[in-house]
């Protein structure tokens, strides 16, 4: 997506960059762009299936101690 701002006549160049800055923010390029770096990779089946066992076994852990009266 380009953006294109000309300067207008007899404009500073502080008022051409604020009027950019203002259009780039408006049309959602930098929010994109952020995302887009951002984001971070899907985790692989084994890696849920390796942490939803381990979330498994801590529970169990804490049940068990709550039984014998540790946590």
């Amino acid at each position: 997506m380009a953006i294109v701002v000309k300067k207008r006549e007899g404009e500073s160049d502080s008022a051409l960059i604020y009027r950019f800055s203002k259009k780039i923010k408006r049309s959602g390029v930098l929010k994109e762009a952020k995302a887009r770096r951002f984001k971070g990779r899907a985790v692989s089946r084994i890696k849920k299936r390796l942490s939803a066992l381990h979330r498994e076994q801590k529970r169990k852990e804490m049940e068990r101690a709550k039984k014998l009266g540790i946590a």
